[in-house]
Parts: structure tokens; C-alpha cells; sequence
């Protein structure tokens, strides 16, 4: 938008002769055709004042088109179709108090806005912050929403970059979802990609050949052009874009997608620049940029001038699996190198990355890189995200797989580890709503990604058979995107749940000492599926978290320096995980007092003599008396 009116339009398009801009109206009038002047290096521009926001508008390349804006705000009849001038200035924020989130004190939350709710848009979404809220969640991780073909779809295959998807409202009310969010004392991050583009509706190559390399390609096609020549305007569009993204809807932070697919060979790396631009551009809030890179790069967050690329966060996969194979015993496919022992999941919450370099023998390759220095907050730990609930086929939730008393155990270990936590939407409260993949194309297109599908998965033996694979919801099926839908009303039949995780997120944010960023922590293993955790307080006042995924553990004698507290003091049990109101059993004491001299009056209570008892599939925390 022109400061004195109009709207100025600028494009670049450097091979081309003569480009146009094409006014349409809504109306059904005749289109109108307005000349743009060339620029130094390849761009066209000029000034039209009699368009404003509303105008709906295309160019025509050489004689060619119409085709809609690479920088378009807005499609509000999708990505084949005219672009929408938006004018940025025209929301009203009240968030100018708002400073962001701590990096090292987020507690993330990814979810899909379409499938957040029955509306699927940004309004009915925005409905549902206080209770995120109220759970302590203070992060949202919203998966990718720039444009893309279809009616539904997982937004991985976006291809208006600047466009937020016309499917969950107008790009103000992505503006007011975030102020809301602000309000209610929550961050908001955006999933972006920057490794590719769709195959439908990319228009990018009609204005110039060079948006994309000749010599680095991903799984997805090609990738973006950031270090052959004439990179640097492409280098600027996607710079521009984060720029965009923090600026125009303030957001807090980005997460990255598949970074190992972002390939440059140029100093300084497109990453390093992309955080840089992220945190310039958020003047006077906190900043938060999360990656995605799966063969483990720890190099992504160290600081820049450490050879890193400095970004904050990075996706930890090797938990994750560690913890599904303790939870339910898979064993295929990516699974096939973890165990899912005690020694494995200490290892992670001291280390973060499980494999720093060992061999790796399902990608017959060695993984990972030594994380050893990088603070724990830096590696974020989930039981559940988007790909990794799809991944089981029936895109099943993993309280589905294991046992009730198992899994809320294992939730104590990643809601108060030492490493950043995330919850994929309705984890919290058990959703029976699955997670599959969806993608809504044209016949010919959505039978090669049905295709692609079924290749992924076959990696999984049982989701190689025929029969399994004749199960297989139809990527392309609007059914399947709408059994992926939150029923909102299991917030409440399922409300043991969602206490358990509430209760948590209050422990992890008040308890001094628990996840804290600087408290010292160690960990032993008592048995194959037993095992404790320690922060260790500056005034002895530690903490103690005893988990065990195995049978009931007697643990006497118990030559384990950690399960002694602090000198002249006894541990009480804070928290349990088989407390009633999480539908646990309740917890009989761990360290007993010595034998009554006559029978307790609770003929139940079971007096102990012994060192410990650790129920079975059980997570507590300890902390001292007085």
C-alpha cells in the first residue's frame, strides 16, 4: 500500500520482455491491463492509485497468463487464482505489551488448524486459548498454512508462500488469532518450508528460471536456488518471507521444516541468515526458531560464532523413539536401533541425541553429532507429532499402543525432563480422533501421492502387506481429513487426562528446582525399564523423579548413591502418576517407616520393610521433608 494511496506493485521476472499487470474485478467487468516498468536487476514495478485492499489482480509474463503474485497476501480462490491486495496496516493490535516467551521456558504445541476444530479456522481456534491456557502451554506450533491446492490438506506442499491459506479465514483473522493468543499469555510459531515447493499451483518458475538449483534436489522436487547464480533475489524472497512472518503477524518464532533439505553451499548458510532475520525482525520480543533436521546436526544450534548456524531449537527423534519402543515394543523400520531401556531414556534426558556419531544400522550409516555442552532446553522431546502419529497407518495415538498406567508414567518423563517439551494437539487429553495424512489434489496428481504414500510406509513390514495396505485411508478422501477432526467434547469425558497434564505443566512451572535451566542433573538406571532422575538444589532441597515401565521393583539391598536424600532429611512422595484422579491406583510409600509396634489402624496400608517399592509402570517425584 502506497503511503498517498494507491497500491504500488512490484515483481521480479528478470528474463522477461514486457510484463503486465492484470486488474479483474469480482463483478465480472473486463479485466484491465497496466504496464510495469523494468528495474535494475530484474524487477518490475509501478503505481496504480486507484487500486486499494480488495483488488484482485494477476500478472501476464511476455504475453502469458495471467499468473497470481509469487509475493501474493492473500488467494481467496486459491493458489490458481487472482491475488488479493491486503492492506497490513489495516488490523488494530493490542499486544504491544507482549515480550514473548523465555527460550529455555517453552512448553510447545503443534497443531493443525483445520483439524483443531469442527470449524477449522482461525476463529474457533482462537476460541480455544483460554483452555490451552489454563493446561500451561506456552507455545503454539502451527503447522504450515501458506497456500495450497485443494479443500484440506497437511500444508507441507504450499505453494503461495506469502498467502496464508484462504481455507481458515482471511489473513486478519490469522492476525487476530495471534493477538488473541498474546492475550491469553501464549507464543505463536509458524511451521514453515523452505526446502520446496508443491507441484500444484507453483507458478514461481513462469517469472524465473533461477528460483530453483540445478544441482540440489530433495525428496519433494527441487529446492529452493540459494547458492547458483542469481540466488541472491531468491535468497531475499525467502528472507523477506520470515521477515514477513514476524513483522505482519507478529509472530514469535519459526520452526523449520526438514532442514536437511535446505542445502547451501554459500557463506554464510541461508540458516544462519534466516535466524538472523527472525530476531532483527521481532524488535522487543523473545524469539524462538525450532528445526526439523533428521540426520541429528546438533551443529544447527550451536552459536554462530562457534561454527554453528544459531538457531534455538532442534527436534529430537531418537527420543522419540526410544520412548514408543518402551511404550509398546515396535520394533521395524527407524525403530529397529533403539531398545527402549532405562539406560536409553537417561541417556537423552543428560544428553539429548541417543546416537552422536555411533553406526546406525537402518540407514547403514553412522547418526548424529556429539551434543555434549549444548544446554538440554535446546532439544525438544515429544511422544507425538504430526508425521509420527501418521506413520502407524491407522495414524493411531499412542495411548492406543500402551497401557493407561505406562503411558502417563512416560508423560512425567517428558513434561518434567530437563528438555523442551511438545504435545501434539489432543495428546492432553487422550483424542480418539486419529492423525493421517491428507492431501486434497486432482485425480492424476493424488494417485503418484497415494503411490508415494504407500512407499513411505512400507517400510513398516506390516503396513507392506496387501491386505494392510488395502486398509490404508485414501490420502485424497475428505473423509479421512474429517476423522482427523478434535472432538472437542472428550476434553471433558476424558478429563483424568487432561489433568494429569495440567498438573505437570503446574509442577514444571512452579517447582523451583524441576527443568530448571542451570540445575545440575544425573540419572541412574535401577533395573531394564527402571530408572531415576536428580536436580540437584543449591539448598539440598532436590528433587527426585523415579520412573519404572517394567513389573513392581523391589529395590533391596539399593546401592544407588542418588536414591539417598539429602543428608539428615527423608523423601515424601510430591506427585504420583497413579494418583486417582489421573484413573491411577494410588502409590503405597516407597521408603516405609520402620514396623509399627502394634497394627496400623488401616489394615490396607501395607508397612515395609524393605529399602524401596516401585509399582509397577509408575512415575513419582520425590522431594524432601521440611
Amino acid at each position: 500500500m502506497a503511503p498517498d494511496g494507491g497500491v504500488h506493485f512490484r515483481v521480479w521476472a528478470p528474463r522477461c520482455e514486457r510484463l503486465e499487470l492484470v486488474l479483474e474485478s469480482s463483478n465480472g467487468a473486463a479485466p484491465r491491463s497496466v504496464a510495469l516498468a523494468r528495474e535494475a536487476g530484474g524487477h518490475w514495478s509501478g503505481l496504480v492509485e486507484d487500486a486499494g485492499a480488495g483488488t484482485l489482480y494477476r500478472y501476464r509474463i511476455d504475453g502469458e497468463g495471467p499468473f497470481p503474485d509469487p509475493v501474493s497476501r492473500f488467494q481467496p480462490e486459491g493458489p490458481h487464482g487472482p491475488s488479493e491486495v491486503v492492506d497490513p496496516g489495516a488490523f488494530r493490535w493490542t499486544d504491544a505489551a507482549w515480550r514473548g516467551v523465555p527460550r529455555d521456558r517453552h512448553v510447545l504445541y503443534e497443531l493443525h488448524v483445520g483439524a483443531f476444530t469442527r470449524d477449522g479456522t482461525w476463529a474457533a481456534a482462537a476460541e480455544r486459548l483460554p483452555g490451552l491456557a489454563e493446561l500451561g502451554v506456552t507455545t503454539l506450533e502451527v503447522m504450515p498454512v501458506a497456500e495450497f491446492p485443494g479443500t484440506f490438506g497437511w500444508g507441507y506442499d504450499g505453494v503461495g508462500l506469502y498467502a496464508p491459506t484462504r481455507l481458515y479465514g482471511h489473513p486478519d483473522d490469522f492476525r487476530a488469532f495471534v493477538d488473541r493468543a498474546h492475550a491469553a499469555g501464549i507464543a505463536v510459531i509458524l511451521d514453515v518450508v523452505y526446502n520446496h515447493v508443491g507441484p500444484d499451483g507453483n507458478y514461481l518458475e513462469k517469472f524465473s528460471p533461477w528460483y530453483f538449483s540445478e544441482t540440489h534436489g530433495t525428496d519433494w522436487g527441487a529446492g529452493f536456488n540459494f547458492d547458483g547464480p542469481h540466488c541472491e533475489p531468491v535468497r531475499e524472497f525467502v528472507l523477506s518471507n520470515v521477515e514477513y512472518w514476524m513483522t505482519e503477524f507478529h509472530l514469535d518464532g519459526l520452526r523449520l521444516d526438514a532442514t536437511q533439505a535446505i542445502v547451501d553451499d554459500s557463506t554464510p548458510h541461508i540458516l544462519v541468515e534466516i535466524g538472523e532475520r527472525a530476531r532483527a525482525a521481532a524488535i522487543g520480543r523473545e524469539t524462538l526458531v525450532v528445526n526439523e533436521n533428521e540426520p541429528q546436526r546438533v551443529q544447527l544450534v550451536r552459536p554462530v560464532d562457534a561454527g554453528g548456524c544459531g538457531l534455538d531449537m532442534i527436534w529430537n527423534d531418537d527420543w522419540h523413539h526410544s520412548a514408543l519402543v518402551a511404550l509398546g515394543g515396535r520394533d521395524e523400520a527407524y525403530y529397529t536401533d533403539y531398545r527402549g531401556t532405562a539406560q536409553e531414556l537417561v541417556s537423552a534426558a543428560k544428553y539429548g541425541f541417543l546416537f552422536q556419531g555411533q553406526w546406525y544400522r537402518w540407514q547403514r550409516q553412522r547418526r548424529g553429532t556429539p551434543t555434549f555442552g549444548v544446554e538440554p532446553w535446546r532439544f525438544v522431546h515429544f511422544l507425538q507429532n504430526h508425521d509420527q502419529v501418521a506413520n502407524s497407518g491407522r495414524g493411531e495415538r499412542v495411548h492406543r499402543l500402551t497401557s493407561a498406567a505406562r503411558l502417563r508414567a512416560l508423560t512425567a518423563l517428558l513434561l518434567l525432563g530437563p528438555q523442551t517439551p511438545m504435545l501434539f494437539m489432543g495428546q492432553e487429553f487422550a483424542s480418539s480422533a486419529p492423525f493421517l495424512f491428507f492431501a486434497d489434489h486432482g485425480a492424476d496428481l493424488a494417485r503418484k501421492v497415494a503411490v508415494g504414500r504407500r512407499a513411505e510406509l512400507a517400510q513398516f513390514v506390516n503396513l507392506s502387506l496387501d491386505e494392510m495396505e488395502r486398509e490404508l485411508a485414501r490420502p485424497d478422501a475428505r473423509e479421512t481429513f474429517e476423522r482427523c477432526v478434535l472432538d472437542d467434547a472428550e476434553r471433558e469425558r476424558h478429563a483424568p487426562w487432561w489433568r494429569l497434564h495440567r498438573d505437570l505443566l503446574r509442577l514444571r512451572r512452579d517447582d523451583p528446582w524441576i527443568a530448571t535451566p542451570g540445575v545440575r542433573l544425573d540419572g541412574a538406571v535401577l533395573a531394564e525399564h527402571a530408572f531415576v532422575l536428580r536436580y540437584f538444589a543449591a539448598d539440598g532441597a532436590d528433587r527426585l523423579i523415579a520412573v519404572n515401565l517394567g513389573r513392581t521393583l523391589h529395590l533391596d539391598p539399593a546401592p544407588e548413591p542418588l536414591l539417598a536424600p539429602p543428608e539428615g532429611r527423608r523423601w515424601r512422595i510430591a506427585w504420583s502418576s497413579e494418583d486417582p484422579r489421573y484413573g491411577g491406583l494410588g502409590t503405597p510409600p516407597l521408603d516405609a517407616p520402620e514396623a509399627p509396634t502394634s497394627p496400623p489402624q488401616k489394615p490396607t496400608v501395607r508397612w515395609h520393610t524393605e529399602n524401596w517399592r516401585l509399582t509397577a509402570e509408575c512415575a513419582v517425584v520425590l522431594a524432601p521433608e521440611g
